[in-house]
């Protein structure tokens, strides 16, 4: 079967492997889409900070079913996405239903070989059906699920303003479900054309470029109170200690980027705001089904995914997606 390898950062190679055997009580998966990700983008890049090479990438898949066991809740044929952190289900955080910060938490494509592949074996507990769900929206569940479960975490209400600090699929995923719980939302990014695809698609309250004067203007969209929660997105040490100057007195401050970096604030200010600060790392079940509900109603749009190539084309074609200048929101392999 074909497999794309990233053998070290800025190498991809094709090759031919056999086909997986599944082990008890997993299911064997004809690999049909895989979106590519920001998290894939820093491991050809190098900065995954949880990460050994080489690694067949990809995590955010749709397949169909092609081997399950007689006892199976699943059949050969079936549609289906897959929830690729794959938890010990044993573990403090587990016990505790937060599978999505496992202590011997796997991810597929980072902590073992994902999706950039023709066939998969998973666990059958992480494999769901996507009845109801086109190929593409399935391969995109994951990815707005991130945000989905930053929104939930932060317990965004109606009538709230929020701050999107960086405007790529993870900060869109936050935007779409900040909206649908209707905050008014506005968005920060250094790219004037993401900035204009969050506003034409999904819809932002304001949309303001990072750079000169940007502070003045974010104060004056929020009468000078600033946001009630700002989400980070960027995956960038310096914004992320710069975005809590963004956050309003009694306000919330959420993390969804991951950097291998120190984060460091201004305790005073930290604290004179009373300023509550989270972490927000992966999804749960419930963030999945969030998102596949939202899907059905219609309220995801399809132009999400900008972006298509083959696998037999992603050694090739996968750097371009590095470009701005490409317009990359999502790319969808096909398999």
């Amino acid at each position: 079967m074909l497999t794309v390898v990233c053998d070290t950062p800025g190498t991809l190679r094709a090759e031919e492997r056999p086909m997986p055997s599944p082990a008890a009580g997993e299911v064997l998966l004809r690999v049909r889409r895989v979106g590519i990700c920001g998290t894939d983008l820093h491991i050809f890049a190098g900065r995954q900070p949880y990460l050994q090479y080489p690694r067949v990438m990809g995590h955010e898949l749709s397949a169909v079913v092609a081997g399950v066991s007689s006892d199976s809740r699943l059949a050969e044929g079936d549609m289906v996405y897959v929830m690729p952190y794959l938890s010990c289900g044993r573990c403090v955080a587990c016990r505790l239903g937060r599978t999505n910060c496992c202590v011997e938490l796997q991810v597929l494509g980072v902590h073992r070989d994902g999706a950039f592949t023709e066939y998969l074996s998973v666990p059958e507990p992480f494999v769901h059906r996507a009845e109801g769900l086109t190929l593409d929206q399935a391969a995109m569940i994951e990815f707005l699920s991130i945000g989905a479960h930053a929104v939930r975490r932060a317990q965004v209400r109606e009538g709230q303003r929020v701050l999107v600090v960086g405007a790529g699929p993870i900060g869109m995923g936050a935007i779409l479900f900040a909206k649908l719980r209707g905050a008014a939302v506005v968005a920060l990014d250094s790219r004037p054309d993401r900035l204009a695809f969050a506003s034409r698609v999904l819809g932002t309250r304001a949309s303001v470029t990072v750079g000169a004067g940007d502070v003045d203007q974010l104060a004056d969209l929020s009468e000078n109170d600033f946001y009630d929660v700002v989400f980070d997105a960027t995956g960038n040490p310096a914004a992320m200690e710069r975005g809590f100057r963004f956050v309003a007195h009694a306000g919330t401050y959420v993390l969804i980027s991951v950097v291998s970096a120190d984060i460091t604030f201004s305790d005073p200010e930290f604290h004179k705001r009373e300023t509550t600060l989270l972490g927000s790392r992966n999804a749960t079940a419930e963030d999945f089904e969030t998102v596949v509900a939202t899907m059905r109603e219609g309220r995801v749009p399809a132009a999400l995914n900008t972006h298509r190539m083959a696998l037999a084309d992603v050694p090739e074609k996968f750097p371009t997606l590095l470009d701005p200048a490409a317009g990359v929101v999502k790319a969808i392999v096909e398999c």
